[in-house]
């Protein structure tokens, strides 16, 4: 198998989503007591089905969780370096056809919210930006990498997919985790959703992690965007893919995003709705199947939601986060990507953690370099 899009093609979209709908009580029973789950098992965690074991549910995962990582939540903090995109997203504020002030960040821009950031305590950032690869591209992502690694132990980036030449050239500078999201694994409604820009080729998308895995990175995070399609089927599409990487790129670590639409992303209304006890029941179905896999929580997510779910499962959340280039200090009122629900701070956010009884981990890893 050259790539995950060769496994992706022996699933049909309309078979996988009637599979998990047909499901049984007995079949979530047998998942939940199982040692060792199947993606059988999963489509069963993430039915209709199992929506009335939400609470024995959520004490397993609460249980594996901590087994594997503790009471220990990681801190991270994204840190949005341009909104130049060369996309047309039907959800995202960025797009193309939105008529808004565009901005990248100057080097000197760049090291000024990286001040910011690091007075809130942080050594974990996201850089972020559009897609916008003559404005916002490789040797852009070279010079900010340059900046940034000798102020943060464990750097992250969400941006357009690269070649796998241009990710080997990346991760000596110090990317040690990329995050990309397939938005929706339904082929034709990914397409209207990306009618224009590079983004629109759904394949190369979609092959984004092989490349990511050949260059060795460190770390990947996948994820859809929850409300483009029905959330169980992408759902079970991505558990399918991580399941194949950790297969096939043993030695790289996987986390999982559950971004759901939100208000500014361009105007759209979701197409499927999907309730906190649905969120919830995703998040410990992916536990329940997977021990290892690294779950994160952003502040798209309400306080109330976010004080809770953090302990059934989740190990990575951000806090006081901006989703506009300049957003921490020199731009703060340039055009959001996003609304964020939940606007406390840092520090309230560590208050909540450790009230719980967790441990908010500021620092992942001193490097050797």
């Amino acid at each position: 198998m050259n790539s995950f899009k060769d496994c992706f093609e022996q699933y049909k979209w309309s078979e996988v989503k009637e599979s998990i709908y047909g499901k049984t009580k007995i079949e979530v029973e047998e998942a939940l007591h199982k040692s060792v789950r199947s993606l059988e098992d999963f489509k069963a965690l993430i039915s209709p089905a199992a929506s009335s074991y939400l609470e024995p549910m959520a004490k397993l995962s609460q249980n594996l969780t901590q087994k594997r990582f503790g009471k220990t939540i990681q801190m991270y903090i994204p840190l949005y370096l341009s909104n130049e995109c060369n996309n047309i997203c039907t959800y995202c504020g960025f797009s193309l056809d939105n008529k808004i002030k565009r901005k990248t960040l100057s080097p000197i821009e760049l090291m000024q919210e990286v001040s910011v950031i690091k007075k809130m305590g942080y050594n974990h950032v996201l850089l972020v930006s559009g897609e916008a690869n003559l404005t916002v591209g490789v040797e852009y992502f070279k010079q900010a990498l340059k900046l940034v690694r000798p102020h943060f132990s464990h750097i992250s980036m969400e941006v357009q997919p690269l070649d796998q030449q241009d990710y080997e050239e990346l991760i000596p500078l110090g990317l040690n985790t990329v995050l990309v999201y397939q938005e929706t694994y339904h082929q034709e409604d990914y397409k209207k959703h990306h009618p224009k820009g590079k983004k629109s080729n759904f394949l190369y998308r979609l092959e984004t992690p092989d490349r990511l895995g050949r260059a060795n990175i460190h770390k990947m995070g996948l994820g859809v965007l929850i409300g483009l399609e029905d959330w169980r089927t992408d759902n079970f599409f991505t558990a399918l893919h991580v399941d194949y990487l950790e297969k096939t790129y043993w030695q790289t670590k996987y986390s999982l995003s559950f971004p759901r639409l939100r208000p500014f992303s361009g105007g759209l209304e979701p197409k499927v709705e999907m309730s906190d006890r649905e969120l919830v029941q995703l998040i410990c179905a992916y536990r329940i199947f997977n021990e290892e896999v690294e779950l994160s929580i952003s502040t798209r997510e309400s306080e109330n939601f976010r004080n809770h779910i953090f302990q059934l499962g989740i190990t990575s959340m951000s806090a006081g986060s901006k989703t506009n280039p300049g957003g921490y200090y020199c731009a703060m009122e340039s055009l959001e990507q996003f609304e964020i629900s939940d606007e406390r701070s840092p520090k309230q956010i560590a208050e909540v953690i450790t009230s719980k009884g967790y441990e908010p981990v500021w620092k992942d890893w001193d490097s050797f370099m």
